[in-house]
């Protein structure tokens, strides 16, 4: 590292790190998800899978990023050799193309708290506000509204970074309590708790739910994806490793949980008629047509709608910001300075997130494509820390200096054998069953086909090899 940026303290560490991982992804997507699939039986699959998918991964990116002191292309040249740092560039590029159409959701995120906070979505019905603004250059200028922000942030450095997060996550947290006690008042809101916590145990003999569970941790706690080990790169040398990431495994869960909560029971006091229809109209018709229409029949809806929009916007926010560190830090370990690589990355997203802004369409590939690219990235990560040396790394970085909660040999079988087979079985299920959903699954232009997968993976990958081996070339060239 040119500059030895570092967070004040555990506390700004862990609320910075929080932020990354508690995203949109809590709030909207893991109600959804536990109520298509089981209630209390999904969240057993649910947490089985935070112990042997999110915390290992969380505790090897940690590793990494304290080790290194580099971003996620360094790192994995550095620990696993410079021939595979493309693995790295890979994590990179899917976190960078889940910011250009993150960035258009956080600016929804925003629309939608202006619409709750001026009245405009009690005289305007949800699904005609949706419809008028998407269809619109709106989602545009929110798009660039959230850059501008977020970028302003990153500016700064770490400290920056640090002192929107003590400010937005404690506050995020409260207001998704606030909203879960209100859900629980509500008369018939115990049928929701039912649903949510009495587990059928003979559901869990469907694999999909285990494969929905695996899923929603591997979205929702940023596991894999790079994030953590761009912010590990700051901790101090002191820091407890296994506890952080155990910190943030479960800190993001309870966020997930809690918005269950409010959902869930929201739903089953205000509308249980409607419950399948809700549940079964996606992200974006849950949070956006749906939640405004059930706040409205709540008493004292008014009030909660706006309080359930700032906590998606902060959610979204202190998410943007993570992913836009973890470019700008990719570029600064190549020399650039922070300034340049943050107006760098804040124009590419400026630019690259215009698409997913005007086209629905558009926004949902990119989703498709770079989610269960995400798949790939754990897979990387895994497998740099086995061509490192698991039991080396748990050693000298899980169980070394400043670390008191240790970690035994299971985390080597986990992440060594476990993580591996579930991103490649979560990899090829999602594959399949977009081939089986679709009869022409190869059509690269098709949203949703395997085609348009493949096709922009094999561009990705093969720009990040060419790439790296011409790199490597170059600097033998100048020895």
């Amino acid at each position: 590292m040119s500059s030895r940026e570092e967070f004040g303290s555990r506390w700004g560490l862990v609320l910075a790190t929080l932020g990354m991982a508690v995203g949109t992804g809590n709030i909207w997507r893991f109600p959804r998800i536990v109520a298509s699939n089981g209630g209390g039986s999904f969240l057993v699959a649910w947490v089985v899978f935070l112990l042997i998918w999110s915390i290992p991964l969380m505790m090897a990116e940690f590793a990494f990023g304290k080790r290194t002191r580099k971003g996620t292309i360094g790192a994995i040249g550095q620990l696993a050799g410079e021939r595979l740092a493309w693995m790295g560039g890979w994590a990179a590029l899917c976190a960078t193309a889940i910011g250009f159409y993150y960035s258009v959701v956080a600016g929804w995120c925003v629309r939608y708290l202006w619409a709750s906070i001026t009245g405009e979505l009690k005289s305007t019905p949800s699904d005609v506000l949706w419809e008028s603004f998407t269809s619109s250059y709106q989602p545009v200028l929110t798009h660039l509204i959230v850059i501008s922000a977020c970028v302003g942030v990153v500016w700064f450095g770490v400290k920056g970074i640090e002192r929107v997060a003590k400010v937005l996550i404690p506050t995020l947290f409260f207001l998704v309590v606030v909203l879960a006690i209100r859900a629980v008042t509500l008369p018939g809101a115990e049928r929701g708790l039912a649903f949510l916590f009495q587990p059928e145990w003979s559901a869990l003999a469907d694999y999909k739910i285990w494969l929905e569970a695996l899923t929603q941790n591997a979205w929702d706690t940023g596991a894999g994806w790079g994030l953590i080990l761009t912010y590990a790169v700051y901790m101090k040398s002191r820091e407890d490793v296994p506890l952080n990431a155990c910190l943030i495994g479960f800190g993001n869960n309870s966020v997930s949980l809690l918005s269950g909560i409010m959902v869930l029971c929201t739903v089953f006091a205000i509308n249980p008629a409607a419950q399948q229809e809700i549940v079964g109209a996606g992200n974006e018709g849950l949070t956006f047509i749906w939640m405004p229409q059930l706040f409205a029949a709540m008493p004292g809806g008014s009030v909660f709608m706006v309080l359930f929009f700032l906590a998606l916007t902060f959610a979204a926010v202190t998410s943007m910001i993570s992913m836009l560190e973890l470019a700008a830090r990719n570029l600064m370990d190549r020399g650039m300075t922070r300034r340049k690589a943050v107006a760098a990355i804040g124009g590419a997203v400026a630019i690259f997130g215009i698409p997913s802004a005007l086209s629905l369409d558009v926004f949902r590939n990119q989703d498709w494509v770079w989610g269960v690219g995400l798949m790939l990235s754990g897979l990387f990560f895994a497998l740099a820390a086995r061509w490192f040396g698991l039991e080396k790394l748990r050693t000298e970085e899980l169980n070394g200096e400043g670390s008191d909660l240790h970690v035994g040999r299971a985390w080597n079988f986990i992440l060594g054998v476990l993580v591996p087979i579930e991103a490649i079985i979560l990899m090829v299920w999602w594959l399949y069953s977009a081939a089986q959903d679709n009869p022409d699954w190869l059509a690269i232009l098709s949203p949703y086909s395997v085609g348009t997968v493949l096709v922009q993976w094999a561009i990705g990958l093969t720009a990040l090899i060419l790439y790296n081996r011409w790199r490597l070339a170059r600097r033998e060239a100048q020895r």
